[in-house]
């Protein structure tokens, strides 16, 4: 498999390259760009075509949330992931509403970041285990699901474990751990949970959950 060719986003120089260092030393990542601000990263992403954009939001000219929206709306091959030291919801809930394909915050440790980002190219959705709870919340208040309650009656109980872990921020491997099964079957019970729940990705699953009670947050 190629490696993940990578574009990072982020105003301060120092965080940047130590980052490029890091990302660079793996094996299955290339730092392909780099751009400071977010028109940079309009215009890298359209030079570049990289698989995905590694993003600030606090940046100036143009902000990283902007800076996704414009990318999801022209490039929609190129996935987009949040790093960011905001923890405010209203970034979050704007972050996935211009469709960014995750949401970390940059005190996570190394390994956990490379492990998230391999993540991605698998499907996934990183989001910061701090944030899970909130981005939920808001898309259960905010959306109106389409399944009804009787739905989650079609869920198996290990399909009811696995989507409780998924609200939670839990990635297919940890998962995995949890429950003692492979990787391949927690695949699988995810593919079974959005074809019962007609929901269009993991994300949209795990609020219909909240929004219908199997799932609680303090």
């Amino acid at each position: 498999m190629d490696p993940l060719r990578i574009l990072l986003v982020d105003d301060h120089l120092l965080f940047r390259k130590g980052l490029v260092r890091l990302l660079d030393a793996q094996p299955d990542f290339e730092v392909v760009g780099e751009a400071a601000n977010g028109l940079e990263a309009v215009e890298q992403a359209r030079v570049l075509q990289p698989d995905l954009v590694l993003m600030d939001i606090r940046m100036p000219i143009c902000d990283g949330l902007e800076a996704t929206r414009r990318i999801k709306a022209q490039f929609s091959g190129i996935q987009v992931v949040i790093l960011t030291v905001s923890e405010s919801e209203e970034d979050l809930v704007t972050a996935a509403r211009y469709g960014t394909d995750g949401y970390l915050l940059k005190n996570l440790k190394p390994e956990v970041l490379f492990r998230q980002l391999r993540g991605v190219m698998y499907g996934e959705a990183p989001i910061a285990r701090a944030m899970t709870g909130k981005l939920l919340r808001q898309l259960a208040l905010h959306s109106r699901p389409t399944v009804h309650p009787e739905a989650m009656d079609t869920l198996s109980p290990r399909e009811c474990e696995v989507l409780a872990f998924v609200a939670h921020g839990y990635s297919n491997q940890e998962i995995a751990e949890e429950l003692g099964i492979s990787d391949n079957t927690v695949k699988n019970h995810l593919h079974n949970i959005l074809t019962k729940l007609k929901a269009k990705n993991r994300t949209e699953a795990a609020a219909y959950a909240v929004s219908l009670g199997l799932v609680n947050f303090p």
